[in-house]
């Protein structure tokens, strides 16, 4: 990088980690210069994870005629099924219904002899909801590679039983309810984004390497919500379910 990028890498650095404190939220003056690369975005994600980390899951997002993405989530913003998770005053919180993977024991190399099939038993599948949090002002007025670099707008992860024997579930598509309190928001059979939830964590295995310290045993891979990106408020009792895998729950006082 050339040494103006360097420095607004560090002004990123310091200003989302500033935010994430309690200091002011970023905004699109950061881009003043230009556009945030893909390359920037993954070094401030490096740097951040090195200040509020370890990672304990990671995020993929595969969408049609898009790189694929990736992003961490800190170990101290995960929760099993059933917790509360405190959220900033006044802030609104989005909430994704997800299909995850926790990782088992150590996960095959990319591109190694049967890597699918050691990858399948190498996993648990778990419902899980994602909290949805930002750093930034107005995400709306920023572009994706500042999002990407605000941890692609992650604020946590909600994680629901595991299930071992999944190899023979169709995970193209999820049966799956969502309820905010009373209000049912999803009920019926969805797409999975990126067209198969297992394609998406061979994409995302290929992808890290030992990015924020790479996929480890323990952690969560998530692959995309199932019911689009809508916000509640303070208060909110949130339950979800996914057919084949069971329920998972958080409420936000």
């Amino acid at each position: 990088m050339t040494s103006v990028e360097t420095e607004r890498v560090e002004q990123l650095i310091n200003v989302l980690a500033g935010a994430r404190s309690g200091g002011p939220m970023a905004d699109a003056s950061l881009e003043r210069n230009g556009a945030v690369s893909l390359e920037e975005a993954y070094i401030v994600q490096e740097a951040m994870a090195e200040r509020f980390g370890p990672a304990g899951a990671f995020k993929v997002a595969c969408k049609p005629g898009q790189p694929v993405i990736m992003a961490p989530i800190y170990a101290s913003d995960i929760r099993p099924s059933g917790a509360s998770f405190p959220t900033p005053a006044g802030d609104l919180v989005g909430v994704e219904l997800e299909i995850g993977f926790r990782i088992l024991k150590p996960l095959p190399a990319p591109g190694s002899a049967d890597f699918r099939q050691k990858l399948r038993d190498s996993v648990a599948l778990v419902p899980v909801i994602e909290v949805v949090l930002t750093r930034l002002e107005d995400p709306n007025t920023v572009s994706p590679m500042l999002r990407l670099a605000d941890n692609q707008l992650n604020g946590g992860l909600v994680v629901g039983p595991e299930r071992t024997d999944w190899q023979d579930l169709d995970l193209t598509r999820a049966t799956a309810t969502l309820d905010f309190g009373e209000t049912r928001v999803l009920d019926g059979t969805v797409p999975v984004p990126g067209g198969d939830a297992f394609e998406n964590l061979c994409k995302l295995v290929d992808l890290a390497g030992t990015h924020c310290g790479g996929l480890q045993p323990g952690q969560v891979a998530i692959t995309g919500s199932l019911n689009g990106l809508p916000y509640i408020e303070a208060g909110t009792d949130v339950r979800g379910w996914i057919e084949g895998l069971g329920e998972v729950a958080v409420s936000f006082p």
